[in-house]
């Protein structure tokens, strides 16, 4: 089966599921059929799926992210001021590293809006379903929606990365308060502690809570750089030896470069 033929058997297999898309057309070109492919896997429940649904996937995605590209961790260049940590301007779900963080919501599921930019949609769309149904089982167990500042770990699946880490961090409707502070730092430590308790040496955070959760871009790299650069210095022992701050913004590089080249 080649590549092309791949991506139409599961959007077949996709649209089959559902009598909803009884009507739909596949697109005839690339760009469409990729569209509607990861569409369909944003919105799909997380309900059972076939080992060979699951194979095909697994190729089709492997291949899709060696050609949009992967960035090693271990080749990114330290910060000056602290070897241990590493700036990086890019696409997280590029990164291959021991761990990513995903930025989650309370449900853990990931997100469910079709073709949707944000890191959680993307992280799932090139992970695989396999993520969304690891996570439904995680939340079953739990039995209640996750709280704001802690963390889970589940397989990459088919990113680069080997694990994500998804923590929900604060949601700041109004002023800034120190409890949005606090919880914001949390996601930080919990995230920290499960990579060192999995044995893990590199680990990537996104800008937790500053996109819909609304988190000022300024405060949320202080608290970011500050938790990050305390819990290194009171855990020399840790296996985790290389953060990697990812930012994509511009106005992000700025200030987590700032930051990162002084003692805060």
């Amino acid at each position: 089966m080649t590549h092309e033929e791949q991506r139409i058997w599961m959007i077949r297999y996709l649209l089959d599921e559902n009598p909803c898309y009884e009507q739909e057309r596949i697109p005839d070109d690339i760009q469409g059929q990729k569209n509607l492919l990861r569409a369909l896997m944003n919105v799909r429940m997380p309900d059972p799926i076939s080992d060979e649904f699951l194979r095909i996937q697994d190729k089709y995605l492997q291949e899709e992210n060696r050609a949009a590209g992967i960035t090693d961790a271990d080749g990114l260049e330290p910060c000056r001021t602290d070897r241990r940590l590493v700036l990086w301007q890019g696409d997280i779900t590029a990164l291959k590293a021991d761990a990513i963080t995903n930025p989650a919501n309370s449900a853990l599921l990931g997100c469910f809006r079709n073709l949707h930019n944000c890191v959680d949609n993307l992280i799932h769309s090139k992970a695989g379903i396999q993520l969304r149904l690891r996570c439904s089982e995680i939340m079953e167990e739990q039995g209640h929606e996750e709280p704001a500042g802690r963390a889970k770990i589940t397989p990459g699946y088919n990113l680069p990365a080997r694990y994500v880490l998804h923590t929900v961090g604060p949601i700041v409707n109004g002023p800034l308060t120190r409890r949005h502070r606090e919880l914001l730092a949390s996601c930080y430590r919990s995230c920290l502690e499960l990579a060192s308790e999995h044995h893990l040496n590199s680990l990537a955070f996104c800008c937790i809570s500053t996109g819909v959760f609304m988190f000022p871009q300024k405060e949320a790299a202080e608290t970011a750089v500050r938790t990050v650069r305390g819990w290194l210095d009171t855990h020399p022992d840790t296996s985790v030896k290389r953060v990697i701050f990812n930012v994509y913004k511009d106005e992000d590089l700025r200030l987590y470069d700032a930051l990162l080249n002084q003692k805060i």
